[in-house]
């Protein structure tokens, strides 16, 4: 499968279908490229493996015109920092994203290149009803993490070009999204066969398995629930006991991951290594005050012999701005010498099975039917996040749940905080009050979705957590110094797309700035 893959993805990026917005016109528009009259069954499947390897955000060296630094800027120097999975020492613009070339890499790659290669698999697998079901999960994963990012964005009219494209609202696009994966499941539940046989060979994910597909679709369909809890709680709770009945991942087997290849890699493993990215003071306090396993297969200790703290697991408060050599020799990377050693090996993560449970032990908690009770859900979501990245010792795991310590002050945090009090000061052992209950959950999701930092990005804005310390700097004020509420709008979507970015603003319902909330973020 990998190598058809490999083989493939350069054909398929030659496909071509009119950008988003008029300004991609030229970018999409290639002489020798195919046209969609030409794409078929025969296509589908590199299609696929394009927009599986794009939709994720990632982009490679040995793809035409792009490169990984598109996951560097979309990704690593915003979601990545902005929950503080990672600290990228040089700047405090870094804690506040407000640099325009940054945000703009990933609106480009997603609208001139994910989207194009989604609807080119639509064009190819058309009449194909099991096919049409997977692609209409990617599409909402692919645009639900979008969405999320920023808030109204082109969705119906996304790819098909014109001299301007609407926005909109993310009310209106959750209603698709419910509808797309209510119907996917429909159809992937009747299915004759159990592999999509146009995909098998260039899936990336799943090899076209059609329960696997279906589960990812329940779980996406959960997570999606859950956001919407506060803005409209009885839909969330239809939405999410629907999608626990049919069947969501409950097992690290069935975990989604896009699996690498060497022109396919993580590009969240380089971007790490040579972009200096650092271990956060937030990720030292929490997992050294839970002396949790995970430390040692996420970081490496701090390596330099003339270190004061090697041998230890150091981090770097975040926003603080750029740092002197002496004290980057200090400071913990992530795991270069084994977990994050190898970007063609290390799989990207999507979808894991703890994340379900999570989800489900906090809609346990509002009373939602979640086959299971939230403490019970809560601790197997701690055991599958430590499954899931190779702690199987079983007596291990128990006494991390039964733990009763928390956060602990970072070697940085004593000096460099106004105000140094550990913020995750509940334990890992299941407490006796909910709104303690809801802060653990909180916290072992957070850990549980490392590092997929854009879910990470909106659930801690979903739950108004108070799980991370504030950023030190920022360049805009009015932020303020907690967890980022969206990144703005593009200046070149204002001069090319006005009216309709104008109306994207209007359904914002509030001024594009990085301090409105999105829609589903009301509390």
């Amino acid at each position: 499968m990998k190598k058809n893959i490999i083989k493939f993805l350069a054909i398929a990026f030659l496909f071509s279908i009119t950008g988003c917005t008029s300004d991609f016109d030229e970018v999409n528009t290639n002489p020798n490229s195919l046209t969609t009259d030409q794409l078929d069954a025969t296509m589908a499947g590199p299609a696929f493996a394009n927009a599986l390897y794009k939709g994720t955000g990632n982009a490679s060296w040995s793809l035409p015109g792009d490169d990984y630094g598109t996951y560097g800027l979309a990704t690593a120097l915003h979601s990545m920092v902005f929950v503080h999975y990672m600290t990228y020492p040089n700047a405090p613009t870094e804690a506040n994203g407000i640099n325009d070339g940054w945000r703009s890499r990933g609106w480009l790659r997603f609208y001139t290149l994910a989207v194009p290669s989604l609807l080119n698999t639509y064009k190819a697998t058309e009449g194909n009803a099991e096919a049409t079901a997977i692609l209409d999960i990617w599409k909402v994963y692919m645009f639900h993490r979008f969405t999320d990012h920023w808030g109204p964005v082109p969705y119906k009219q996304a790819g098909i070009g014109g001299a301007s494209v609407a926005y909109d609202s993310q009310e209106s696009m959750y209603e698709d999204f419910f509808n797309l994966l209510e119907a996917a499941n429909t159809t992937l539940s009747s299915a004759s066969e159990s592999t999509v046989g146009v995909f098998k060979d260039y899936d990336a994910v799943y090899s076209g398995d059609v329960e696997k597909w279906r589960k990812f679709g329940n779980s996406l369909r959960l997570r999606l629930a859950l956001r919407i809890s506060d803005v409209n709680p009885s839909e969330a709770q239809s939405q999410a006991e629907d999608a626990v009945t049919a069947g969501v991942i409950t097992s690290n087997a069935d975990n989604a991951y896009f699996h690498t290849t060497p022109d396919t890699y993580n590009n969240f493993v380089d971007i790490a290594k040579y972009w200096g990215l650092k271990m956060p003071a937030d990720m030292e306090s929490i997992l050294k005050g839970y002396d949790d396993p995970r430390m040692s297969i996420w970081f490496d200790p701090v390596s330099d012999a003339t270190s004061a703290y090697v041998g230890e697991y150091i981090g770097w408060p975040a926003g603080y701005g750029s740092i002197t050599s002496e004290i980057s020799k200090n400071l913990s990377t992530t795991n270069q010498t084994t977990t994050f050693a190898d970007a063609e090996t290390k799989d990207i993560e999507l979808m894991m099975a703890a994340e379900s449970n999570f989800n489900r032990a906090e809609g346990a908690l509002k009373t939602w039917n979640m086959s299971g009770t939230a403490k019970s859900l809560y601790e197997e979501g701690i055991s599958l996040s430590m499954e899931q990245w190779g702690v199987t010792d079983v007596a291990k795991i128990s006494t991390y749940i039964s733990g009763n310590t928390t956060g602990i002050v970072p070697a940085y945090g004593g000096s460099l905080y106004v105000d140094n009090t550990p913020p995750v000061d509940v334990p890992v052992s299941w407490a006796s009050t909910e709104s303690e209950q809801l802060k653990q959950i909180a916290v072992q999701k957070y850990l549980g979705l490392f590092p997929e930092s854009w879910e990470a990005w909106a659930d801690l804005r979903r739950t108004d957590a108070d799980i991370l310390y504030p950023i030190l700097n920022t360049e805009d004020v009015t932020i303020g110094y907690g967890v980022m509420k969206r990144v703005t709008y593009l200046p070149n979507e204002y001069s090319t797309n006005e009216a309709a970015v104008l109306d994207g603003v209007t359904a914002l319902k509030g001024p594009d700035k990085g301090n409105t909330p999105l829609w589903w973020d009301v509390n």
